[in-house]
């Protein structure tokens, strides 16, 4: 402890014109979002005009899906914000390594009978500082390091969020589609129905389903549109949008299911590695027990040295005899003298100078409480970290499981259950005018297919957003999880955080 005084010493000596300079941790945040999402682009404190720019760029022709990600991640207030604590943060380490103001005292008191006031003054300074700044330092520059974590994480969650809001928006639009589809369909049965009553070939009975069927379909339609315009908003609001939601415009298609490739061992890995979220579980260990070393170094908190001096007071002169004093120096002279300039008593003041020591006695507080305060917190903070690293292993477990199952459930719709009900359709529609069955066969057909074909939409919906998941779970873009090469990680490897990692 003792060797890293000097080191300390010629620190704070410079540290007086200490800034503020969050840049480098700016990039870091940057640095982790590419690795988690394979971003970089992300709104930078200071850069509201270039951001708002580059904005109205992305927005110009429509928006992509990789354009609502960007836009997210710029645009987002809540994001920007978040930019923020990383400043604060920055801003506790650089005063967690200040050493506090010195102190001076002075005192100035009269005697109650006139003459020279007594006078003292002292400068002092907290020493104890020299053995506390190092591991108070040490404990703001980890929360400094979980925070960036934490934004990193935020925004690559609200990153993946804009991508699956999107997919969801780009399907309540496709829904709304089909359900004007599909009342354009059941207008046209309504018309033929009706030609069919006409000439003589159908029933009331007939025309009256059909036109049922029509306001049916319209008020599937009109909550088709409510869904469209409620998902149309959110995507807004996570690409932190200030127009009107129905005028944004989406170009990208809901993307076919693929062939699951995913390995399901080496997505558990990947989680385990790469989430953000467990490597700022992490941090808040490694802060917390920091913590606990600052409160240990605080058992002595006020050690003050200093310089003391003081002036002693002196009572007023009793005075001076002017015309006797003119009388004695004319007769000793023998001619007129002026009195003495100098008076006979001694002039001189005395000054008392010397160092000065202050210390606070750790009798009635030793520090304990906030030292066992600190300890509790460290073994929750690890506590913590293990149900959030068992929590990861499940999810990226249930993410591979709904992933296979909704990308086998779009292919099943795609490949066999729509052709089949198409096919039905045709086949009773074309008996259903030549008159060998009746109305209620050809609506049961088309129920089918008006279903069949907005469950297939949900299924390629859910397809991909369930591949959204699986990168939220992995904590790596899609791209890397398929091509991802090493092997796995059993969870009874994960870190023991009881034991030191390093010296600090």
């Amino acid at each position: 402890m003792l060797k890293q005084i000097p080191t300390v010493l010629l620190a704070l000596a410079l540290s007086g014109c200490a800034v503020v300079d969050p840049r480098s941790d700016y990039k870091r945040v940057q640095d982790l979002l590419a690795e988690s999402v394979g971003r970089r682009e992300v709104y930078l404190p200071d850069d509201d005009e270039l951001v708002a720019r580059r904005v109205d760029e992305l927005l110009d022709g429509g928006v992509t899906t990789d354009d609502a990600v960007r836009i997210c991640l710029l645009n987002n207030p809540t994001l920007q914000a978040a930019f923020f604590e990383i400043g604060m943060a920055r801003a506790d380490v650089v005063q967690a390594g200040l050493l506090s103001n010195p102190t001076i005292g002075l005192s100035l008191r009269l005697p109650s009978g006139g003459g020279l006031a007594n006078f003292e003054a002292g400068l002092t300074q907290n020493i104890a500082e020299l053995w506390q700044i190092p591991a108070r330092t040490r404990a703001a520059e980890r929360r400094l390091d979980a925070k960036i974590l934490d934004v990193a994480r935020r925004l690559g969650s609200a990153a993946v969020e804009a991508r699956a809001t999107y997919f969801r928006s780009v399907a309540a639009d496709r829904l709304e589609g089909i359900a004007r589809e599909n009342l354009r369909i059941a207008e046209q049965l309504a018309d033929m129905t009706l030609t069919r009553r006409r000439a003589g070939a159908g029933s009331k009975m007939e025309v009256n389903l059909s036109r049922a069927e029509v306001l049916e379909v319209r008020l599937t339609l009109r909550a088709a549109e409510t869904r469209a315009f409620e998902s149309r908003r959110d995507l807004a609001v996570l690409m932190g949008l200030a127009t009107p939601f129905a005028a944004l415009e989406m170009v990208d298609d809901l993307p076919d299911a693929l062939d699951w490739t995913v390995d399901r061992d080496r997505l558990v890995a990947l989680a385990m590695e790469h989430r953000l979220d467990i490597r700022s579980a992490q941090s808040a260990v490694y802060a917390a027990r920091a913590k606990h070393k600052m409160e240990l170094s605080r058992v002595f908190r006020s050690v003050q040295v200093g310089v003391a001096l003081e002036r002693a007071e002196r009572s007023r002169s009793k005075g001076r005899d002017i015309p006797s004093e003119i009388v004695h120096n004319s007769l000793q002279s023998g001619s007129l003298a002026r009195p003495n300039a100098v008076p006979d008593k001694d002039k001189n003041t005395d000054f008392i100078i010397g160092p000065s020591l202050s210390l606070e006695l750790p009798i009635f507080d030793q520090n304990r409480a906030q030292i066992a305060k600190a300890q509790y917190a460290h073994r929750r903070a690890i506590k913590q970290y293990e149900a959030l690293v068992r929590t990861v292993f499940q999810d990226a477990y249930l993410a591979y499981e709904k992933g296979r199952i909704a990308a086998d459930v779009a292919r099943f719709f795609q490949k066999e259950l729509l052709p089949l009900r198409q096919s039905n359709l045709d086949l009773v529609r074309e008996a259903f005018r030549a008159g060998r069955v009746n109305l209620v066969l050809v609506l049961d057909a088309q129920r089918s297919l008006i279903d069949s074909r907005a469950r297939y939409v949900e299924a390629r919906r859910d397809a991909a957003v369930t591949l959204t998941e699986l990168e939220k779970v992995a904590g790596r873009p899609m791209v890397e999880i398929l091509n991802a090469t090493a092997g796995t990680r059993d969870l009874t490897e994960e870190v023991n955080l009881r034991k030191e990692d390093e010296d600090e």
